[in-house]
């Protein structure tokens, strides 16, 4: 397993967010102690059902490690394309 800190755009690690790489190359977002969201390696992306969207910072590590706007993001929530679930149990 690798953990790394998220870096803000001009580089610097950002504390408590967190992406995690484990052995299947699935990566997990981690803001402080809760996992956001996850890719999972054959490309399906799971999201918190509770945490996903909980404050503005996590919402903009979220976007940032999945590459979209909230906007897309609850587009593919709505279409099924994102899968909410309890990633935290």
């Amino acid at each position: 397993m690798k953990v790394k800190n998220m870096t803000s755009n001009n580089g610097n690690k950002i504390a408590n967010q967190f992406i995690i790489t484990d052995d299947n190359n699935d990566m997990t977002f981690q803001s402080y102690d809760s996992a956001i969201a996850k890719k999972i390696h054959n490309g399906l992306i799971y999201l918190d059902e509770y945490y996903w969207d909980y404050s503005v910072t996590t919402s903009k590590y979220r976007n940032k490690f999945l590459g979209e706007s909230i906007a897309d993001t609850r587009k593919k929530i709505a279409s099924g394309e994102y899968i909410l679930t309890d990633l935290n149990s």
